[in-house]
């Protein structure tokens, strides 16, 4: 039974759902992820579930929201100011905004609330506060030249 090592190319398909078991992503529409062990491309806790599997297996992996995206930050929820904003396209809760950070960094804020004069967004990730489970299928090995 070959199992990946780090270095070697894998072909996965996975599904993440959160606690609530809302599913939040999967590869039924992209089709099969390619990841290259040991490139930091997926969270460590999957790598290392990959690294015992055998093609055709499935594992479970949970990953808490310390190590998947965090856990979530109220100084990320800022009001803007309509001027501040392009009139086009008029912007509407779930809209993903780009600023830039004090530190010339990029950030996407999202869209919660809008109002009259401000609108209210979201400089967390969508995901920050969750825990996460990802149902993971181990599709092909592509050992490393």
């Amino acid at each position: 039974m070959a199992t990946p090592n780090n270095g070697d190319t894998v072909v996965i398909d996975y599904t993440v759902s959160r606690t609530d078991g809302a599913v939040v992503g999967d590869t039924k529409e992209t089709g099969p992820q390619t990841i290259t062990l040991g490139q930091n491309a997926i969270f460590p806790q999957i790598e290392e579930t990959l690294t015992g599997m055998a093609v055709g297996d499935q594992e479970t992996v949970t990953v808490s929201s310390d190590k998947a995206f965090g856990p979530r930050r109220e100084e990320l929820l800022i009001d803007i100011p309509r001027a501040n904003l392009p009139p086009e396209p008029a912007p509407e809760p779930g809209m993903a905004l780009q600023a830039q950070q004090q530190d010339g960094s990029a950030i996407t804020l999202y869209v919660v609330e809008v109002g009259d004069q401000t609108v209210k967004a979201d400089g967390n990730h969508p995901l920050a506060g969750e825990d996460l489970t990802f149902g993971v299928t181990l599709r092909e090995i592509k050992q490393a030249a």
